[in-house]
């Protein structure tokens, strides 16, 4: 239920009761029978007007002989008789006017209610004051309470993710271990001069584990840990998220030593001076207090600060010198071995077939980071768990890879016997050509059947990873992303929309190595076009043209020839293996997808060795 609903419904009956109460006792005042003085009713009995009195306590309820009705109140010190008695009532006067003199025993459920209906009032005024007192208090707590921290603290007792939940980053696990091991050991680097890091700053591209990795930290070192987001920093109001950095970091140094983790920091540390609204701002000012807190004139504290980031580049100057953020710790992607040590993470608790061979898993996930390994392992779960299976085997693990990578498979899309056989030739050019030349990947699957906006795929992945890329390997990716429009010229004198991702990527990649690589024989080894990308208005809105007009000119030409090339090169390679070409495509056309043993005997050509090189997802597009 709503608290804030749940205190109106009962502002709402208690105001009930009160206007209740009140109407019913103006109502009882409205019909209240005539008050007599005692000496008044004496008179009424010797004149004959009474006709019955009824003695109730220390009141006489009266009734005249015309229906009406009056009472009196008596001295509650003596009895009604009496005091009648003493102002001269007697019996003769009793009999002569025939009244009915009647004594009513005192009732107590008469007393309760009379009490009752004189306490319930004020009961209900008083609770109608306090509950507003409350309400009053509590808003002025509120608004006391919105410069505090909201900080999570986390005590250390209880471990719930350790070092060993962590995988795939080795290095950043050990830098940050010689954290873990000051706070649980200081006197050791004290001894030798050693201060304790200030900061930590963890980069890395989304998902690699930087969050992960902060919880761990906190697992292992057994201390307080604070977390905070840097966007809860920041509120509408003037002053309020220096405020809470105040508090947050008092809170710190009272629990000190201690660990406060600020994920996404980038949401407050963005670099100074560079906003659209002035340079004096409320982001500002509580960057400015967290740059006081971090390393001002208190700082004999072991409080170590934790903060994470994929955007270094835009990080105040500030911020980032040593004796803020001593050290840095960069999570990039895994490589195999630490795909296969993140797979095996990930794996545990969940039954896998004896045929899963996470090696194999972990070199088809090239450029995968941890993120989406867990969602790879978790959609081979679920493709498992629909197909009634009681394990995870090797289909669902490779059913998941596509699936992450290209999309779901579009199985119900009806496509026309013509458009399957142009998929089916786009497809097979792609293979042939990559096939063919030595610095391309060598081919794993090719397929015909849509995935997400795919109208068909070729996945091409290295027999090991390299970090560089050739010219001469960017030139035979190009061929082979060209290898499908010139499959179609080739075969059907007629070109599709289906290459207009690959004739995308292909673009990219020959500008890319004009203007950024120097890969251009004619442009010579120089970068072309500054990239300036303004802190607040999102990434590369403009590049800026620093050559001359004759030099983009020189620039179009150098890439129209790298691409014209690349398709020269595709189409020779094509018209060579004519006959491999028809052979893939008609299986492709009547099994709709071959592995990579069924590509190689279809084929039926030796060519060179393959040599190692970076991942290839060669597509058709939706429109094909």
């Amino acid at each position: 239920m709503n608290p804030s609903r749940g205190r109106t419904s009962l502002v709402l009956l208690v105001l009930m009761l009160v206007v209740t109460v009140l109407i019913f006792q103006f109502r009882g005042a409205a019909t209240q029978p005539e008050q007599l003085d005692i000496n008044m009713v004496v008179d009424k009995i010797k004149s004959g007007q009474i006709s019955e009195i009824v003695v109730n306590g220390n009141e006489l309820e009266i009734k005249y002989r015309n229906g009406e009705e009056a009472f009196s109140r008596v001295e509650p010190s003596r009895s009604a008789i009496e005091q009648l008695i003493d102002l001269g009532v007697t019996s003769e006067d009793l009999s002569s006017t025939r009244i009915q003199l009647k004594i009513k025993q005192p009732s107590n459920l008469n007393s309760f209610i009379s009490l009752i209906t004189y306490i319930l009032p004020v009961l209900l005024v008083f609770g109608l004051l306090y509950f507003m007192l409350r309400q009053a208090q509590g808003t002025n707590n509120q608004a006391l309470s919105f410069g505090k921290s909201r900080a999570r603290m986390f005590t250390g007792d209880q471990t719930t993710i350790t070092f060993d939940d962590v995988a795939g980053v080795e290095e950043a696990k050990e830098d940050l271990e010689e954290v873990v091991e000051f706070l649980r050991e200081p006197e050791k680097f004290i001894a030798l001069g050693a201060r304790i890091p200030r900061g930590v700053l963890l980069i890395g591209l989304p998902g690699t584990g930087k969050t992960l990795l902060a919880k761990a930290v906190s697992g292992e070192a057994a201390v307080p840990f604070f977390s905070i987001s840097g966007s809860e920093f920041v509120e509408m109001f003037v002053g309020v998220g220096a405020s809470r950095v105040r508090d947050l970091f008092d809170q710190a140094k009272r629990h000190s030593p201690c660990i406060v983790f600020v994920d996404e920091i980038d949401a407050v540390g963005r670099q100074r001076g560079a906003g659209l609204g002035g340079s004096h701002d409320e982001r500002e000012q509580t960057l400015n207090q967290m740059l006081v807190e971090m390393d001002g004139f208190d700082t004999d504290t072991n409080v170590i600060v934790m903060a994470a980031t994929n955007r270094p580049d835009i990080l105040d100057p500030a911020l980032l010198r040593p004796g803020r953020f001593d050290r840095r710790v960069l999570l990039d992607r895994p490589d195999m071995l630490g795909r296969e040590a993140i797979l095996k993470v990930h794996v545990k608790g969940k039954p896998l077939d004896p045929d899963v061979n996470l090696t194999i898993v972990a070199k088809a996930t090239p450029g995968f980071v941890g993120a989406d390994i867990e969602n790879l392992v978790n959609e081979a779960a679920i493709l498992a768990a629909r197909r009634g299976r009681k394990t995870i085997g090797p289909d669902e693990f490779q059913e998941s890879i596509e699936r992450v990578v290209a999309g779901p498979e579009r199985k119900s899309r009806i496509i026309s016997e013509e458009e399957k056989k142009i998929i089916a030739y786009h497809e097979a050019g792609h293979a042939v050509v990559m096939h063919a030349i030595p610095e391309a990947n060598p081919i794993h699957k090719v397929s015909i059947i849509a995935r997400g906006s795919m109208g068909g795929f070729t996945m091409a992945l290295p027999e090991e990873e390299r970090t560089l890329s050739s010219k001469n390997k960017m030139r035979a990716e190009m061929a082979g992303l060209l290898g499908g429009r010139a499959s179609e010229e080739l075969v059907f004198n007629d070109i599709t929309s289906g290459a207009s991702n690959d004739l995308e990527h292909v673009t990219k990649m020959a500008r890319t190595m004009v203007t950024r690589l120097g890969m251009s024989e004619e442009l010579g080894p120089m970068v072309y076009g500054a990239k300036d990308e303004l802190i607040f208005l999102g990434r590369e809105i403009t590049e800026q043209r620093d050559y001359s007009e004759n030099v983009a000119i020189a620039i179009d030409a150098a890439v129209r020839e790298l691409v014209q090339e690349a398709h020269e090169r595709a189409r020779d390679i094509l018209q060579k293996y004519r006959t491999q070409l028809d052979t893939i495509a008609e299986l492709l056309i009547e099994v709709e997808t071959i592995s990579r043993e069924e590509f190689e005997n279809a084929f039926k050509q030796p060519v060179p060795v393959k040599k190692s090189g970076t991942p290839q997802l060669v597509s058709a597009d939706s429109s094909a």
